[in-house]
């Protein structure tokens, strides 16, 4: 049996790139992010469900930004227990989502990259297997999102340094690929270890 993390508690996708702005002085915006009550994920990457409409999230291998040609980690999982910390450190606006994953999973700890190296199996509420997140990798910290913990303020370069190694390790999340076949994800569906 996996070991369950906790249910899908928000589900997101964007419309457009998160960094805005000219090389060098790119800054951090989550205007694009759009919260939805279902996706449909596949290999290639993650489909917003609004309605009778269909939204490609930006990096879904189709879309014309293209940010994922090769159709890997095209979905991405934050946790609950990871924003409380991000909170905690810089302030409200840090708010569940912000980050930009596609799944958000309520989390009463921390998830280590140490303990997700065989990825995640995706579960309805009945405890059936709807498909697998594997290839995990850290969504590592950019300057602009770092930027944006920082309220684009101006900091020593030293506590932005800091800031940049908190938000490492998997604290802005895991970027992943859909093994299986598509499915539809709806909040409460839980995220376990495979």
């Amino acid at each position: 049996m996996p070991i369950i993390i906790g249910p899908i508690v928000q589900l997101q996708i964007h419309l457009g790139p998160l960094k805005v702005g000219e090389k060098g002085a790119k800054r951090y915006v989550t205007d694009p992010i759009t919260v939805l009550e279902r996706l449909r994920v596949s290999p290639d990457g993650v489909v917003g469900l609004h309605g009778g409409e269909e939204v490609l999230d930006a990096h879904h291998r189709a879309h014309t930004l293209r940010k994922n040609e090769d159709g890997m980690h095209g979905v991405s999982v934050g946790f609950t227990s990871h924003y409380r910390a991000m909170q905690q450190r810089f302030g409200e606006h840090m708010r569940v989502g912000c980050a930009g994953e596609n799944l958000i999973v309520e989390a009463s700890r921390r998830v280590e990259p140490a303990e997700v190296g065989a990825g995640f199996v995706i579960l309805d509420s009945a405890g059936r297997e709807k498909g697998r997140l594997v290839d995990l990798v850290v969504a590592h910290p950019c300057k602009p999102f770092t930027g944006f913990a920082h309220r684009d303020e101006a900091v020593p370069p030293g506590v932005f340094q800091e800031s940049l190694q908190f938000l490492d390790r998997g604290t802005r999340g895991f970027y992943c690929t859909w093994a299986g076949q598509p499915a539809v994800l709806r909040l409460g569906d839980r995220l376990a270890l495979a």
